[in-house]
């Protein structure tokens, strides 16, 4: 922000003193004054009355001559009239009478005072402003450390005065209007020739700095450098479709959005530098493109190292991922065709790799939870099973169910069989004399009968070897804990095959849509577009240098 400067303004009146001083100053003698001024030369505001003139055959000094040809010089100098006030002013302020503001300028440098310097100016300032005062002295002190010449006042010229009054002459040489197209015309020659000079020097420039650069660029495009052929190929990312599929991951299947991390991540495996380093050990990345036949801007140094290589390698990979498609992009830029194929596919086979490699741990370690839970339930199944062998060669019963079953039938049978003899028994007492042998049998018979029963019963509730009861529990207990364990074994077994069709789903496979094929014609350099680009380079890099340099031309300047 520029603040501009302020200072009071001030109209410098002759004081008193002054103005007692030019009173009491003699009035001029007719000899003394001023001619009148001519009809061409107009008089100055502060130029005197012009005197009546001389009588007849009077004639003027040579002092009076002297004067008036000082004061037709000085008229002739153009001076302003704010320049003939101040000499006036100085001219009373040195106790100068004088007749015209001429006159003073004429009496002052007569006595070797110039009316136009600063510390002259000065003195017209009345003493009584303290404000004044202060500025004067400032003003003073200023002056008093520059040289004579700077001292000086430094006002604006006015145009000279010329005559007025139509000329009594006629010629070719005096005629205004040809005058006028002359100089009209020599400032039209003068502007076109500097312009036709500023034209050449901007061609100069931009030859230089713009077309010869751009010449050599497309030089070394169309003759120089080495074709490079570009292999392209194009790949996508699947993954396994599930055979029931539903929710919200059913949604993104068979799209991109399935499979962008993995791609994402297989494009940044080949362009790392893991796979620069197998391609370049298996196939020669380096020397290939260190061949002396490449041109040397292109060419790999031989000593170059692998930081080196590699930056090599990133400028002639190209792969690019599509988000909305899921396909892989691949351009792979080398001097021979041939070379640039094998390239191609050997950084697709890396590619699968790391593809099998990202899903195989996921499949693993789903399979490996799976399998070691079905064999755990198989070991418990051998297990139990065991036991019930064991159980049953320890009661000595296959089917313990059975074998209660028939001892209760035969329990009834005998049962049956009792009762029937109870009741011939009781038949046979009912007699007045039965047969005493036969009472005896049919007791004895009820009495083997009841035996068996018991027999039987004991056999069924307790005995040497256990009981029919407790040993059909623990037969039952062993069957169940087998016939569990075969369940569970039926359960981790759908477990795994579950576990194995997850595992499918989540193996990726890399589809190949456009294979990588050797091309014909060279792909690069484009001659045309670089030389293009250049130009546009070089044409910008020169009008940012010019704009910085025309801004700073005019900063320093100002």
């Amino acid at each position: 922000m520029t603040t501009k400067p302020k200072a009071q303004r001030f109209r410098i009146r002759r004081s008193s003193s002054t103005a007692n001083t030019a009173a009491a100053a003699p009035s001029p003698t007719p000899l003394q004054a001023a001619p009148a001024p001519t009809s061409g030369q107009p008089s100055s505001h502060g130029a005197a009355i012009a005197m009546p003139s001389a009588v007849s055959g009077a004639v003027d000094s040579p002092a009076t001559v002297s004067s008036e040809n000082d004061i037709d010089a000085i008229r002739q100098e153009g001076l302003t009239g704010r320049q003939l006030r101040m000499a006036r002013r100085v001219a009373q302020k040195n106790g100068l009478a004088v007749t015209s503001d001429f006159d003073a300028v004429r009496k002052l440098r007569k006595q070797g005072v110039d009316p136009f310097q600063r510390a002259n100016v000065l003195d017209l300032v009345t003493p009584n402003d303290g404000q004044t005062k202060l500025a004067a002295g400032q003003m003073q002190a200023a002056t008093a450390k520059m040289s004579p010449e700077q001292a000086k006042v430094q006002l604006p010229q006015t145009v000279q005065r010329k005559q007025t009054l139509p000329s009594t002459k006629v010629g070719a040489d005096d005629n205004t209007a040809d005058r006028r197209a002359g100089e009209i015309r020599r400032i039209q020659k003068d502007i076109a020739r500097r312009r036709r000079r500023n034209i050449a020097a901007l061609m100069g420039r931009l030859a230089m700095f713009v077309f010869l650069p751009t010449i050599a660029a497309g030089y070394y495009f169309y003759v120089i450098a080495t074709p490079m052929y570009g292999t392209h190929s194009q790949m996508v990312i699947k993954q396994a479709e599930s055979s029931g599929g539903g929710g919200l991951g059913s949604l993104f299947q068979g799209t991109g959005l399935a499979t962008q991390t993995d791609s994402t991540t297989v494009q940044s495996y080949m362009t790392s530098l893991e796979a620069f380093i197998r391609l370049d050990a298996e196939h020669g990345f380096t020397e290939h493109f260190s061949d002396p036949d490449i041109d040397s801007i292109q060419r790999l140094a031989s000593d170059a190292s692998r930081d080196d290589a590699y930056n090599v390698f990133l400028n002639h990979i190209q792969i690019g991922y599509d988000p909305t498609e899921g396909f892989l992009k691949m351009e792979v830029i080398a001097a021979d065709p041939a070379k640039s194929q094998e390239f191609s596919e050997a950084l697709i086979s890396y590619a699968e790799e790391q593809i099998n490699l990202q899903t195989q741990r996921v499949r693993q370690d789903q399979m490996a939870g799976a399998q070691e839970t079905y064999a755990t339930a198989e070991t418990r199944r051998v297990a139990a099973l065991d036991e019930l062998v064991r159980i049953q060669e320890e009661v000595q019963q296959t089917d313990p169910l059975a074998q209660s079953a028939a001892l209760q039938q035969r329990i009834t049978t005998l049962e049956i069989r009792l009762d029937d003899e109870r009741l011939n028994l009781a038949s046979l007492l009912e007699n007045r004399r039965p047969n005493e042998a036969s009472v005896n049998a049919g007791e004895s018979e009820i009495g083997r009968l009841e035996d068996q029963i018991a027999l039987m019963r004991g056999e069924l509730s307790g005995g040497n070897g256990g009981s029919l009861v407790s040993n059909n529990a623990r037969l039952r207990q062993a069957e169940e804990n087998y016939v569990f364990q075969v369940t569970n074994v039926q359960a981790t077994l759908m477990q795994m095959d579950t576990a194995r069709i997850e595992a499918t789903r989540q193996s990726l496979y890399l589809t190949i849509s456009v294979p990588p094929i050797a091309p014909d014609t060279a792909s690069y350099p484009k001659a045309f577009e670089n030389t293009v680009l250049a130009f546009l380079i070089f044409s910008g890099v020169y009008l940012m240098i010019s704009l910085t340099v025309s801004i700073l031309r005019e900063q320093v300047s100002s």
